[in-house]
């Protein structure tokens, strides 16, 4: 776990940095080099003998996105770049999304964790936003329950998640950002209401892909 990997984002009624050791920093660093994080994940398919040969395990490794380190600045002042919609009818919200989790994007509206998946792709598309300050989008997402909608609306196309999950966690529970085989989506505030004490988390995975130029 690096310790970059402990610092995540507190969104809510304030922002604060804190140690590597909790999930209160607001803001994620781009590499240098451009390039994705991936972890490495390994399976092994071991194949029966046959009567003529035995052939030996085949090893495939899948690299899953996984989210980039934080920066000490949460304030940077970098580009503000829309990527797309999140709606999610349970809360009537409909609201841009933002690539980045720096604070001077956050504040424009939910910020998606850089080297995470993006909606529609395999792994966990991890997003923060605030519950009561600036647009407030995840002020009640509270109110979700499984099998509620998330819908991501993005250039590529329209991806619908479901809840699979709703919870409260400690603000270190850094376990929220891990990479998942499947499509899923992890979006988390501050919880309570104007209170930074805890993190509320929607989990969720994919149900409906309908990209540009196919058939729903």
């Amino acid at each position: 776990m690096t310790r970059g990997r402990r610092r995540i984002i507190a969104v809510g009624a304030s922002f604060a940095i804190a140690s590597a050791a909790s999930l209160t920093t607001a803001a994620v660093w781009p590499r240098h080099d451009g390039s994705p994080k991936a972890v490495a994940i390994t399976t092994t398919t071991t194949r029966p003998p046959t009567t003529t040969t035995t052939r030996p395990p085949t090893t495939t490794t899948v690299a899953l996105p996984s989210p980039d380190d934080a920066p000490g600045d949460p304030y940077a002042n970098v580009p503000v770049r829309q990527i797309g919609t999140i709606e999610i009818p349970r809360i009537a919200l409909v609201h841009p999304i933002f690539e980045g989790v720096w604070l001077t994007v956050v504040d424009h509206g939910p910020g998606h964790w850089p080297g995470t998946a993006m909606p529609g792709a395999a792994g966990n598309a991890v997003f923060a936003g605030h519950r009561v300050t600036h647009t407030h989008p995840f002020l009640n997402v509270d109110q979700l329950r499984n099998g509620d909608q998330v819908i991501f609306h993005m250039p590529n196309g329209d991806f619908t998640y479901a809840v699979t999950q709703v919870l409260v966690v400690d603000p270190n529970a850094v376990w929220i950002t891990n990479p998942t085989r499947s499509p899923t989506i992890t979006l988390f505030a501050c919880h309570p209401k104007h209170s930074a004490a805890h993190r509320i988390v929607i989990k969720g995975s994919l149900v409906r892909a309908v990209k540009k130029g196919s058939a729903p």
